[in-house]
């Protein structure tokens, strides 16, 4: 099966030009795409409605492309966004997965996918010494993971997880402001708790934070458990620490234009 690269814009989400430039010399194969709900550096969410209006512009028919929706992280926070699009299968959508070890917070990885029935069929078959019909892709499957998502899920409610969803995206905007206050570079997409920022030049000081880093960036994911006061932690050291690291000039931040754009650099070219 032949794989094309798509390439994103400076958000991080799906480029539906290039999308398109890349299906129509492939009209004559069916096409499989993967719609992201948060991606994994930058938090983007891919526009789906485009997606498949894209599609539809380049002669695909419903029954002649599959889309997953990858909800990792951000599947189970959307339906609590506002403005958010809706993930749904009222629209041709074959599946969608969410993470059950991130932000619900089941102790160990797990996931859920979500599918037509038809897919599920056309997977299942019967295990004779289990005297039932198998419809797992592995075979097998924790039993433990269900009862923890069940609780969690019982537990905190729709309010609840609604609740947390605020949290996490008035925290995220307040790191980020805070950030552009003291002139480092950082962006924050509308529908997202991922903020991406300049690479700290310490490795120490990566390491101690447990920064997740590509190339200058840098992000901070803020879930329900990330508080103000340990924003405010991070945000003092991370100052102190940049007072030292460009106390000489010839040492200067790194420009992020490229990576998060001009209107989110303020390195000393673009500020």
């Amino acid at each position: 099966m032949g794989c094309v690269k798509v390439s994103t814009l400076v958000t991080g989400e799906i480029d539906c030009a290039d999308f398109k430039a890349k299906l129509l010399p492939n009209k004559d194969k069916p096409a499989i795409i993967n719609v992201n709900i948060g991606t994994t550096v930058k938090g983007a969410v891919d526009d789906l409605d485009l997606v498949i209006q894209t599609l539809e512009e380049c002669g695909f028919s419903h029954d002649h492309f599959y889309i997953h929706c990858d909800g990792a992280l951000f599947g189970l926070m959307m339906p609590f966004v506002k403005r958010a699009p809706k993930v749904t299968f009222k629209k041709p959508i074959g599946s969608v997965s969410v993470s059950g070890h991130k932000f619900v917070g089941c102790p160990m990885p797990c996931g859920v996918q979500i599918t037509r029935i038809k897919h599920i069929n056309a997977l299942s078959r019967n295990v004779e010494y289990l005297a039932s019909r198998d419809a797992t892709i592995m075979g097998s499957r924790n039993g433990h993971a269900p009862i923890f998502l069940w609780y969690t899920l019982n537990r905190k409610g729709y309010k609840g997880f609604q609740k947390e969803v605020q949290k996490c995206l008035r925290n995220a905007n307040y790191l980020k402001d805070r950030l552009r206050e003291a002139g480092i570079s950082a962006m924050l997409n509308e529908l997202s708790s991922t903020v991406v920022f300049e690479r700290p030049l310490d490795e120490e000081f990566v390491r101690r934070w447990q920064l997740a880093c590509q190339g200058n960036m840098a992000h901070v994911i803020v879930m329900p458990n990330v508080t103000v006061e340990k924003l405010d932690d991070f945000l003092n050291e991370l100052f102190q620490k940049r007072s030292i690291w460009y106390k000489d000039e010839k040492v200067r931040p790194p420009c992020l234009a490229e990576d998060i754009g001009i209107e989110n650099c303020v390195c000393a070219l673009h500020k």
